[in-house]
């Protein structure tokens, strides 16, 4: 289309001005190294390029998260040939050494090794863009072949091409179901009624986990693209991001690139000179754990209190405000792009036969390399622990890796070579989730841990059924009487009672997975249960 066709001019004529300069300095500008007061490192590096009159050769611009969170702030220096190095730990008074060195050897003392394992491991699809380009400058994103996919699927398309497609690609629900996208897609399309929505479900709330508000911070016009496209496939004309308001930064840079879409008409009303119309609002959560579930998050769109309802009838079919929806998360959305361009069987060429493409991992806890990785299904444990994220940090032993979130369970060290995959992960008794990767080494407590992944439950339960309101207090006070060696075996057979009770009966996911942890680390760490347990009764149990 000439509309798409004289963006991409525009696009490139600003790459090609960029590409006048002989340096590019890229710092990191996402939540974690922003902590660290990376402003005043780019203000820094901008007087230093200002005060030598470098203006036209060298190239400040701050971009999204570079990945290796543990060793921040990071700052990329690359030449027009394509050279880079990248600077760690930089503080405000390394601007001075930086840029002296653009012309000669590195500043050894901060150079980082791209060459290790956690840089060379990594399959970048969902995170191709991110600590590359400007995410508040729509034009870096149209010459990174941003927006083509919509634009190709409006020229040469039919709704029901971009469901096969994305069909063909095996793509699974990245937000921890592991639903197949295009089945969700093609139910949603076959809806009967003409007002359909779209929603992106951004409330991550998991401990430790940060996927998707770096994908949020880093390229949020890829998720408004797969957005668009999933409109335009089920038929919907509106859509809404439903984010926490703990994410200030990520909410900001969601509503710039709005503005910018909408702008350059790949937002609202005929939409690159078509027929199609998608307008897209961001929706605040109050920081609800609930409001992840389909349901809860709907209510909250409504205005409602965050309360989940029983299914069915599916948001496929009864969604927001009654309408047939769409529910996928960030990373779901960020992958359609990619797809469209590439193609459905370039994407199920990745990852294993019944887990495609890759999975962005947030990498926490006790492991030298913390921070967001991407890497394809069916890596093995080991590969990600020790090769991509370096081991513990103090060369302790390794005892278990925390994943789903706190739904999720507790793998023991033994099953470190496992590989990563839905069905893998739900074997060993936890689950993909949405990304979160806890490493747990040898000094950590196992039922301290299921105690804390069980406050959270209990703190966040809406409420609004009564096995998880009641079952995950109750099981909490029994974890805490556990901790404080007052529990008898009673109470322990009691609190596995309860573990089948609350995951069996209650009315979402929230309570139903709410017991993982606990389960998890009685089948691999009952002696940590029983040891604690009053000496009588702990004998009579083990007999």
């Amino acid at each position: 289309m000439s509309l798409y066709n004289d963006l991409r001019t525009s696009a490139e004529l600003q790459r090609e001005q960029e590409d006048g300069h002989r340096h590019c300095l890229r710092i990191c500008r996402a939540a974690g190294c922003l902590s660290q007061h990376n402003d005043s490192i780019t203000r820094a590096l901008q007087d230093q390029v200002h005060g030598q009159g470098l203006e036209n050769e060298v190239q400040v611009k701050g971009v999204g998260c570079m990945g290796l969170c543990a060793a921040g702030p990071l700052v990329s220096v690359s030449t027009h040939e394509g050279e880079s190095v990248l600077y760690q730990h930089v503080s405000e008074a390394d601007a001075p050494e930086i840029v002296a060195a653009l012309d000669s050897e590195p500043v050894t003392r901060l150079q980082l090794d791209t060459s290790t394992p956690f840089f060379t491991r990594q399959y970048k699809i969902v995170l191709e863009n991110s600590g590359i380009i400007d995410p508040d400058n729509i034009e870096e994103y149209v010459a990174a072949d941003g927006y083509r996919a919509l634009n190709t699927v409006l020229s040469e398309m039919t709704p029901a091409d971009v469901i096969r497609e994305v069909t063909i690609s095996g793509l699974r629900g990245r937000g921890g179901g592991g639903y197949s996208t295009g089945l969700k897609w093609s139910t949603v399309a076959k809806a009967a009624g003409d007002l359909k929505y779209v929603i992106c479900n951004a409330d991550e709330g998991d401990p430790g986990a940060f996927m998707d508000r770096s994908v949020l911070e880093s390229d949020p016009h890829r998720v408004l693209e797969g957005m668009a496209i999933a409109g335009y496939a089920i038929g919907a004309q509106k859509g809404f991001i439903y984010i926490r308001a703990e994410y200030p930064l990520a909410v900001e840079r969601l509503k710039t690139a709005i503005r910018a879409a909408e702008k350059k008409n790949l937002l609202g009303d005929n939409i690159l000179d078509t027929e199609f119309d998608f307008d897209i609002e961001i929706r605040l959560g109050a920081g609800a754990f609930v409001c992840g579930e389909e349901t809860a998050l709907m209510a909250s769109i409504e205005g409602k209190r965050g309360q989940p309802r029983p299914r069915p009838p599916y948001p496929a079919d009864y969604g927001l405000w009654g309408k047939p929806t769409l529910v996928n998360n960030v990373e779901t959305y960020a992958n359609i792009t990619p797809i469209i361009r590439n193609g459905g069987e370039w994407f199920a060429d990745i990852g294993t036969d019944n887990s495609k493409g890759t999975k962005v991992f947030a990498l926490a806890g006790q492991i030298r390399n913390t921070g967001l990785i991407e890497v394809p299904m069916g890596i093995t444990l080991r590969e990600i622990i020790y090769d991509i994220g370096g081991g513990t940090p103090q060369g302790t032993a390794l005892k278990a890796i925390q994943s789903g979130g706190p739904s999720g369970g507790c793998i023991p060290v033994e099953h470190i070579d496992s590989p990563v995959d839905y069905e893998s992960l739900t074997r060993l008794g936890s689950f993909m989730g949405s990304g979160g990767m806890i490493v747990i080494d040898e000094t950590a407590d196992m039922v301290e841990i299921a105690k804390y992944f069980m406050e959270f439950c209990m703190t966040e339960s809406c409420g609004k059924c009564i096995p998880c309101r009641v079952g995950t207090a109750h099981m909490y006070r029994l974890l805490d009487k556990i901790v404080r060696g007052q529990a008898a075996q009673s109470d322990l057979d009691l609190l596995e009672e309860l573990c089948d009770l609350t995951r069996n009966t209650s009315l979402c996911g929230l309570g139903q997975a709410s017991p993982n942890a606990v389960i998890s680390t009685l089948r691999y760490f009952r002696h940590e249960y029983t040891a604690r347990l009053i000496p009588e009764f702990a004998e009579e149990g083990e007999r």
